[in-house]
């Protein structure tokens, strides 16, 4: 059975023994057991960043992207870890360009995520995000620090150069996401 608030008593133990990878083993055991995430959580019905904790030093998310969702390359500016409860998430790693104008990115790898995985993100990371699939995604995300206090970058999809992170579009991406699926099919 999963239980939100052990999750999260958890999680703090682990981050503050270990950091991420103390964090990565909790993530991994909830995820061995979906269904028992999905009967404790909801199975995911719309589009959206569900706050289960934000502190100082850790937040915990239930992330459900959209069908087909994606979003442009960013950083969190901390370690985090992504566990997957239902679906797929696809993940493109990018690398600043050396002397590029603009803090320039390129791509530089990838990996995609499935039910019961988990995986850890260094603070140093820019990524992008896809959910590839025609369905809802649902995923726990474990951020080292406060996720919504902290400043970052997103990069321009188009010509991949750095800009200060807008949450206010992050959340209307999700909202976007939740009208498509709302619309009935042609």
């Amino acid at each position: 059975m999963f239980d939100v608030e052990q999750f999260i008593v958890e999680c703090r133990q682990a981050s503050a023994a270990g950091g991420s990878p103390a964090v990565v083993d909790v993530v991994a055991r909830a995820m061995a057991e979906p269904a028992a995430i999905m009967a404790a959580l909801g199975e995911p019905r719309r589009a959206g960043l569900h706050t289960l904790l934000r502190s100082d030093g850790l937040t915990v998310l239930n992330v459900v992207w959209g069908p087909r969702m994606s979003q442009v390359p960013h950083n969190h500016r901390m370690w985090a870890v992504i566990g997957i409860y239902t679906g797929r998430e696809d993940n493109i790693f990018w690398r600043r360009v050396p002397n590029g104008a603009g803090g320039k990115i390129e791509a530089a790898g990838a990996k995609a995520l499935s039910d019961r995985d988990a995986a850890p993100l260094g603070p140093d990371i820019i990524h992008s995000v896809l959910n590839p699939i025609n369905r809802l995604t649902g995923a726990i995300h474990v951020y080292g620090g406060d996720f919504f206090g902290q400043a970052r970058s997103e990069w321009d999809p188009e010509r991949l150069v750095e800009q200060p992170f807008d949450v206010a579009k992050t959340l209307a991406l999700f909202e976007e996401s939740n009208r498509r699926l709302a619309a009935p099919a042609p």
